[in-house]
């Protein structure tokens, strides 16, 4: 079989192990990015640029008009845990 098979393979292996609450996958805890906000004291206007985007944009997160993708939710778990350190890097 060829490389895209194999690893095709290995996708779907992956994701029924998944299914059946088997496997390696992480699951977090959920979050809404206002907990975070409030949590690390800032306005939705600090936050929006944090989290590189516009203030209308992370609004509508809050509003729950739009939902949290993978890439931000680990951005929004990094200033949960560390706010200063993410701060300090991206408003630099």
């Amino acid at each position: 079989m060829n490389t895209f098979g194999d690893d095709l393979i290995q996708a779907m292996t992956e994701a029924l192990a998944h299914a059946k609450g088997e496997g390696p996958a992480i699951v977090h805890a959920p979050m809404t990015p206002r907990e975070v906000r409030v949590q690390a004291k800032l306005s939705q206007a600090q936050m929006a640029p944090l989290m590189g985007m516009s203030l209308s944009g992370y609004r509508k997160w809050e509003q729950g008009q739009r939902r949290v993708s993978g890439p931000a939710a680990a951005l929004l778990r990094l200033i949960q845990q560390e706010p200063d350190a993410v701060k300090r890097t991206l408003l630099s």
